[in-house]
């Protein structure tokens, strides 16, 4: 039977070994990635673009209203603070179209 010690000295020699067999098999990819790249020609931009697909933007949506001091309601969302104002006030939602 094992001591604790023995274990614990046992699990060390395995992390040890496993660290350099990772290290080594780590080695052997980029060196087989570098002479795949040379032997094909590829270079860095090629394998790695750097310009990734970025979406389309989204289209702007109109303005449907519109005070005279210029502030502006797309008619989607909360109804802001100018309009509700305003119509508190005794105008129409209408008046504001644009």
């Amino acid at each position: 039977m094992s001591t604790l010690q023995d274990l614990i000295s046992q699990r060390e020699a395995l992390d040890a070994a496993i660290k350099a067999q990772q290290a080594a098999a780590h080695a052997d990819a980029v060196a087989a990635c570098r002479k795949f790249c040379e032997e094909h020609g590829l270079t860095q931009a090629d394998v790695f673009p750097t310009k990734a697909r970025m979406p389309a933007p989204a289209s702007k949506i109109a303005v449907k209203y519109r005070d005279d001091k210029g502030n502006t309601w797309t008619g989607r969302g909360v109804k802001p603070r100018w309009l509700t104002n305003a119509l508190a006030n005794g105008a129409t939602q209408e008046q504001f179209r644009v």
